[in-house]
């Protein structure tokens, strides 16, 4: 029988404190709210204890965070999508950020298992104001584990209504999407990370989180391959692919590492989960 699970979190300023209040449905939990920056900033690890979906199977989760409020919401581990005979599983995330609002939303990777029928979408809204920093990172098949992504159909789209938008389908037969220098050129692993905000960024401090970025990524492991830029005035774009999920996500970790304190004045520290 599929499973679908619901989790809902919201974020509120108390005071100097941010405060959780969530509510679940079915096999998705939160951790307890840590503080390892002070009160202001909340971090969440969400747990799936499946460990992964299959066809029919639904996890919804929905993030609220009000005014003045900050958040980092990260996963102990993937999200992996089995085979499916027929039917899609899905994972659909709804981002809904208050003015003067920030969110981080950095799970880990998601994987893409051979066989797989998988749809994956978050979307997010933005008052002004607010300010996120999120990230997707998909992983074709398990190259190390010698099961190549050979079979299965994995859908995704990233949106942020009337300012970005991102969407692709990605069959394991299209070998002109997989494996040609216009597509994907031969790697499996692809990643997105965009800094958006709820108003115009103004234009000296967009370049300067330009510079920012573009410097991290020549810091980023042998094999990733990576471009940032700003498709309007309101989002930043770091896409990047690599043909194994580690360097390509510390590539990633390491631009957050080095926007974080640009963007906000906070430390890029690692949260503790990526490390264990």
């Amino acid at each position: 029988m599929p499973w679908h699970a619901r989790l809902s979190l919201d974020y509120q300023r108390h005071g100097e404190r941010t405060v959780l209040q969530h509510s679940h449905d079915g096999p998705l939990r939160i951790f307890k709210s840590l503080y390892p920056e002070g009160d202001a900033v909340c971090h969440n690890v969400i747990v799936h204890p499946p460990g992964g979906l299959v066809g029919g199977d639904v996890l919804d989760i929905g993030v609220q965070v009000g005014a003045g409020a900050h958040a980092l919401v990260s996963t102990p581990g993937a999200t992996r999508f089995y085979a499916s005979d027929e039917a899609f599983a899905t994972q659909q995330v709804r981002l809904q950020l208050d003015a003067g609002a920030r969110l981080e939303w950095l799970p880990l990777e998601t994987i893409a298992y051979p066989g797989c029928r998988a749809d994956n979408r978050w979307s997010a809204t933005l008052a002004e104001g607010a300010e996120l920093m999120a990230w997707d990172v998909t992983a074709l098949g398990l190259p190390g584990a010698a099961q190549p992504y050979e079979q299965g159909e994995f859908r995704q789209r990233l949106e942020i209504p009337g300012c970005w938008l991102e969407q692709a389908r990605i069959a394991a037969h299209d070998r002109r999407l997989l494996d040609s220098p216009l597509g994907l050129g031969g790697h499996r692993c692809l990643g997105t990370l965009v800094f958006a905000t709820g108003g115009p960024l103004a234009r000296e401090r967009r370049e300067h989180l330009l510079e920012v970025a573009r410097e991290a990524l020549q810091q980023a492991p042998a094999g990733v391959v990576a471009g940032t830029t700003c498709p309007n005035d309101r989002v930043l774009a770091v896409r990047a692919v690599a043909p194994l999920v580690e360097p390509l996500m510390a590539g990633l970790q390491a631009v957050w590492a080095a926007l974080r304190p640009a963007a906000w004045g906070l430390p890029g520290d690692a949260p503790r989960i990526w490390r264990v």
